[in-house]
């Protein structure tokens, strides 16, 4: 499944990165910078979630400096993500946790993570895997509607799909899953009018499969 994801991506001109693979790369895995720009990407763009980082780190280095920061100025240099007054504040909440009660580290475990605010299992589960190289299954809008497309699960919440998918597949895939979906997503399954015609996995795919069985029923 996974690789005829990447083979279907490969036909895609303009396949990018996703931001937070992107920030993986560039920033070395910065646990911080990975927790922060999860935070950010809620409901935003993956180039305003770039944009955004960029700023506030270009003027706060680390968790003790975006503690004591002035939240305004936290909201000004974030706002290219959306939703930045709610964001500023957990940012300015988590950044003083993790000063307070880490000694300035990102916790690295499923639990610590689910305890600072704002923070639920996918955000927490792409810190795992982006900044700790930890075995993990964020499930975001992405995994959730590509699984149950494709007919791996049939479940209603991301929590379900998030147990789903830990049960059904291998956890040596569990660290890709996250990346591959969110771009295969982004860029071929997308939420209306996805490319089911360039699709490697579309044979076997059960949304595809409904579609050209009522476009036979119809005819």
């Amino acid at each position: 499944m996974i690789e005829l994801m990447h083979s279907t991506l490969a036909k895609v001109e303009g396949s990018r990165l996703t931001a937070l693979k992107e920030l993986q790369e560039e920033e070395g895995s910065d646990p911080l910078k990975i927790l922060i720009g999860t935070v950010l990407s809620a409901r935003t763009r993956d180039e305003n979630t770039k944009i955004a980082v960029s700023n506030l780190f270009s003027r706060f280095k680390d968790a003790i400096e975006i503690a004591n920061a002035d939240v305004r100025d936290i909201e000004m240099l974030i706002r290219p993500a959306g939703f930045y007054r709610v964001k500023a504040r957990r940012i300015k909440e988590i950044a003083k946790i993790i000063v307070k009660e880490y000694n300035c580290r990102v916790p690295d475990t499923l639990e610590e993570l689910l305890r600072l605010p704002g923070v639920g299992r996918k955000t927490a589960n792409c810190v795992l895997v982006y900044a700790f190289d930890k075995p993990a299954i964020p499930v975001d809008t992405h995994v959730h509607r590509i699984s149950n497309r494709l007919g791996i699960v049939d479940t209603v919440t991301p929590e379900d799909t998030e147990r789903a998918l830990t049960d059904l597949i291998e956890e040596s895939y569990w660290k890709v899953i996250n990346d591959t979906f969110v771009r295969f997503g982004q860029n071929v399954c997308k939420p209306i009018a996805p490319s089911c015609d360039i699709c490697m996995l579309k044979e076997s795919c059960k949304y595809y499969n409904h579609i050209k069985g009522n476009e036979n029923n119809d005819g």
